[in-house]
């Protein structure tokens, strides 16, 4: 296993396929889409519904969390692959994303949504010190749970798996 230095902290390169403790109810089945697949879904560009996400065979879902997606070849095959299992899984074809993905997670200070849904809900903002400590991954994870209009329910449980709170 490779290692290498990334945003301040040591990174394993088995990292593009963690699953976190706070999306345990469903690591057995698969049965949602696991933050590392969600952020391959954004650097491939493609908007998978849950819907076709559950289409998907179980064994595809592994494979899909399990594929690393960081290189333009590896996202390049990322994407083929995930347009191939939705095309003969669901006879669709794969959407591209509405609109470009700004990666705020890489940011080198906590982005200010990230800031704000903390203070909103009487929780301590993140310090730079502890945002630069964290993962490309864990920083994606803190960014889409604090999105409006989604269920937001694991911030809390993340920001204590990540040992801010």
């Amino acid at each position: 296993m490779g290692r290498r230095e990334r945003q301040g902290r040591d990174v394993t390169d088995e990292d593009h396929a963690r699953l976190f403790a706070f999306e345990q109810d469903f690591v057995d089945t698969l049965h949602c889409v696991p933050m590392a697949v969600r952020l391959k879904l954004d650097r491939a560009g493609i908007k998978l519904t849950l819907r076709q996400w559950s289409r998907f065979a179980k064994a595809d879902r592994g494979e899909l969390l399990a594929r690393p997606c960081r290189s333009p070849d590896e996202i390049a095959a990322y994407r083929g692959r995930l347009q191939a299992l939705v095309d003969s899984c669901t006879g669709e074809v794969a959407r591209p994303l509405d609109e470009r993905v700004v990666e705020t997670w890489l940011s080198p200070t906590p982005p200010a949504a990230i800031q704000a849904f903390a203070s909103a809900r009487g929780l301590p903002t993140l310090t730079e010190t502890a945002w630069r400590a964290l993962s490309e991954l864990e920083r994606f994870a803190l960014t889409k749970l604090c999105r409006e209009n989604h269920d937001n329910v694991n911030f809390v449980p993340a920001l204590r798996e990540f040992h801010i709170l």
